[in-house]
């Protein structure tokens, strides 16, 4: 595994010094933004544990160990991914039989749960099982962009490891030479993704070009009237905005938007979600107190929070626009 592409010195250091003082935890959660390398230093993590010649925290990264877990096939090592919108119960249940059964090799057993903060409440629970009662040596390494997503009884139970964010104009300028991508463009995709590949899809995706356009809508149609917003959301957005994903994704950029009219008033040189908005993010920002926009903030989160219920998408929304109001 190649540190320097991973480029997560702190993270890989904290790693190291737990291997070397052999108080190696039971179970970790890698906390970072997409493209951070979460996945990277997971295998390097595991390659260390499973490595059969490291040197000075350091796996050598040819062994038979090191290249089965590059390769994706060592029996020690499991994998689980979310299965459509959710990790389900049933995976879970899959990975513990898998993990309990004979068969493996000797020695530590280590267990990769991708984006964990998906985990389906049942699932969350099985999990939490296995996490209290581990059998023989196991690790487990939970990989999220969505740390406050996941179950506080997870969070607990498990070793915090976070990743450090990009040089977000560093990325920018690639994704712009790069992929010819405009400046406005890649300033909005870097606040969702740092994965280059899936930026650049982002870019070139009509949905969601759409779905940038809707989130900058609904907050002018709200900063001039919250009826305006209202029906805004009766009229246009319930047929755009179909899915759990789409909801998450506009309720995303909607809080980076009211983050840049916070930026903006206290006068951070921060790169902005849609830079060529500033004038009218300058305009609302001198215009609302820091009460409101706190208040506006505390709303959206929340409404984030309750993306993953059964609650009807468009009546989720007329309850922000309410609670938006409070302030």
């Amino acid at each position: 595994m190649n540190l320097k592409e991973m480029n997560q010195p702190i993270a890989v250091a904290q790693l190291k010094k737990m291997y070397l003082n052999d108080r190696v935890s039971h179970a970790y959660v890698l906390d970072g933004p997409r493209g951070s390398g979460k996945k990277e230093l997971a295998l390097f993590f595991a390659q260390l544990l499973k490595c059969e010649d490291v040197v000075e925290g350091e796996p050598c990264g040819v062994c038979s160990s090191c290249r089965r877990i590059e390769e994706g096939n060592h029996p020690n090592v499991s994998y689980v991914v979310p299965d459509g919108q959710y990790i389900k119960k049933e995976q879970i249940e899959q990975l513990m039989h898998q993990m309990t059964r004979k068969g493996y090799e000797a020695g530590r057993k280590i267990y990769m749960i991708e984006e964990a903060h998906r985990l389906h409440p049942s699932a969350a629970n099985a999990l939490l099982k296995f996490l209290e009662e581990p059998e023989g040596s196991v690790t487990a390494l939970l990989l999220t962009d969505s740390y406050h997503s996941m179950l506080a009884t997870i969070q607990s139970r498990c070793q915090r490891v976070m990743l450090a964010r990009p040089d977000r104009r560093s990325y920018m300028e690639r994704l712009m030479t790069t992929y010819e991508l405009t400046e406005s463009l890649a300033s909005t995709v870097s606040q969702l993704t740092f994965d280059e590949e899936e930026a650049v899809e982002l870019s070139q995706d009509a949905s969601f070009l759409l779905k940038r356009q809707l989130a900058w809508q609904f907050v002018t149609k709200f900063e001039q009237a919250a009826e305006e917003a209202v029906l805004f959301l009766q009229q246009e957005w319930a047929n755009e905005v179909k899915s759990k994903e789409d909801l998450a994704t506009v309720l995303s950029l909607i809080l980076y938007i009211y983050r840049d009219m916070v930026t903006v008033k206290v006068g951070n040189d921060t790169i902005l979600t849609y830079p060529d908005e500033k004038q009218s993010l300058e305009k609302y920002a001198f215009r609302l107190t820091y009460e409101q926009l706190s208040v506006r903030l505390d709303a959206i989160l929340e409404a984030r929070r309750k993306v993953e219920s059964n609650m009807n998408r468009t009546l989720l929304m007329e309850q922000l626009v309410f609670n938006m109001q409070e302030g």
